[in-house]
């Protein structure tokens, strides 16, 4: 069954069928508290970091059969590299293979994978395989998965208005919609909800641009604890709300 049967689409997100619930169409994490949750077992952080991959497929599955068609994951952050050498290794090392292992099954699952950040300053390799990943999936036309690795809200406004300068913009017509057509990637939605796992409440220079109007919620669950009941959770969160963008009510909260 396709995301198209399962919802009818409203002009903030997507109304389920079953329940009246309004589902968002774009939910974007920041998978907070892999560390800490080894750390509290007792394992190493890197540990932490394998149980949170994992549990990606878990959510993503859930997100589609709930009627979501995009979702933003924020993997790696372009501050992330201040972090320890061995740690951050072991997370490229650890991308390079989750694309080698997953990639495959996605692709007959019908997901589109997305990358969102610098491509240029990671590993060539690494590189070659997220753009593999990205081509393998174009044509799917299931949930589309958007991973923010080496991505930071800060760094991309910056490149955004690099290439507008580079591409001779006047001022006259520097506005919103062209700022907006150079965010990557192009042709995705700004997200409806953003989710912070870990019991954290900060944005940490996530999609600054793009959760202008985007409704938040925070969970104490660190993100490799964050299974199906906390997605219905958050969606519930999010379909109580009163969403209103520059003081007009949308139609949600009618």
């Amino acid at each position: 069954m396709t995301i198209a049967d399962q919802t009818q689409s409203t002009a903030n997100g997507s109304e389920s069928e079953q329940d009246n619930e309004i589902i968002p169409a774009h939910v974007a994490f920041i998978m907070d508290g892999n560390g800490r949750w080894a750390e509290a077992r007792q394992q190493p952080r890197t540990e932490g970091h394998v149980a949170g991959l994992e549990n990606i497929r878990r959510v993503l599955r859930h997100l589609e059969n709930r009627g979501v068609r995009y979702a933003t994951i924020f993997a790696f952050s372009t501050e992330n590299w201040t972090r320890p050498e061995a740690e951050v290794s072991f997370l490229l090392q650890l991308l390079a293979e989750s694309l080698k292992t997953e990639v495959g099954d996605m692709h007959e699952s019908n997901v589109r994978i997305l990358h969102q950040g610098r491509l240029a300053e990671l590993p060539a390799l690494l590189s070659k395989e997220i753009g593999a990943a990205v081509k393998l999936t174009a044509k799917n036309d299931g949930i589309t998965l958007i991973v923010a690795f080496n991505y930071g809200g800060r760094a991309e406004i910056v490149d955004a208005a690099k290439r507008l300068i580079e591409m001779g913009t006047a001022a006259d017509d520097l506005d919103e919609k062209a700022f907006a057509k150079q965010m990557s990637p192009p042709g995705v939605p700004d997200p409806d909800l953003v989710v912070r796992t870990g019991g954290e409440f900060r944005i940490s220079n996530f999609l600054l641009w793009q959760s202008a109007y985007s409704e938040f919620y925070s969970t104490p669950a660190p993100w490799p604890e964050f299974d199906e009941l906390e997605v219905d959770k958050a969606i519930e969160s999010f379909s109580s709300r009163q969403r209103r963008f520059g003081g007009i009510e949308s139609e949600q909260s009618k």
